[in-house]
């Protein structure tokens, strides 16, 4: 299969390792030196891109690959407020695969944060609140798999409603704390608290690998395909 990779920093790197280990072809990188490759011409030359960019550069990126007849995979966060456009978009034959974190701990762990706040809901005196930590070169915060987590809540807690990107007191908003701290690839912890007890679910990314590795097996996946599609559809979940 022929990649073409939108965004050569780490993570782009880190991908292109894994690609080839798995017999696919890089037949475009774009990075910050080369932009002006990045035309439609040659994004067609591939079979699926690959989106790891920025948040500002991410929707037009996105709208490049539709024009070009190419699926695109999508891991840059921060730029979900067109989201919707983007996923109209494929109901006239996009592809669309988006994922706010590719690993597949961090799905599993998605999914036990949706039965925790199940099972606390009916339990008022508990306070829920989340930190995510990540590297200093992330440019947006909250982090995109902490909105994910924010949003597996509200699902199954009616009385939370929105987040807010600070500790808070406020009964119906969700406090997320952002920290960000040289070379952590990701952490995220959910935790319930009241005060005779407390309760917590974390995942910690020793690396970039496992992001990596499921960018990968979504290009795969995304390969000839139309339409929109999440990890829950990559991995059955």
């Amino acid at each position: 299969m022929k990649i073409a990779l939108l965004g050569y920093g780490k993570m782009g790197k880190e991908i292109e390792k894994i690609a080839v280990s798995r017999g696919n072809e890089i037949v475009l990188k774009i990075g910050a030196d080369n932009l002006d490759d990045l035309t439609q011409e040659n994004l067609s030359k591939a079979d699926v891109a690959i989106e790891f960019s920025t948040p500002d550069t991410a929707y037009l990126n996105i709208q490049l690959c539709f024009k070009s007849n190419v699926p695109v995979v999508v891991g840059t966060t921060g730029w979900l407020d067109k989201m919707d456009d983007c996923v109209n978009q494929t109901k006239a034959g996009a592809g669309l695969f988006y994922a706010s974190n590719f690993s597949v701990g961090v799905n599993v762990f998605f999914e036990l944060n949706k039965k925790l706040a199940e099972l606390m809901s009916p339990h008022d005196g508990y306070k829920v609140e989340m930190e995510e930590i990540h590297h200093t070169e992330k440019l947006d915060a909250p982090s995109g798999t902490a909105i994910t987590l924010a949003e597996g809540i509200f699902e199954k807690n009616t009385t939370k409603k929105s987040w807010v990107n600070e500790p808070t007191e406020s009964v119906d908003k969700l406090g997320i704390i952002s920290k960000r701290i040289d070379k952590v690839p990701g952490t995220h912890v959910v935790t319930y608290e009241n005060e005779i007890d407390e309760i917590y679910i974390k995942h910690t990314a020793h690396n970039r690998k496992g992001f990596a590795l499921g960018a990968v097996l979504a290009s795969e996946f995304m390969n000839g395909k139309s339409g929109f599609y999440g990890m829950s559809d990559l991995l059955g979940l």
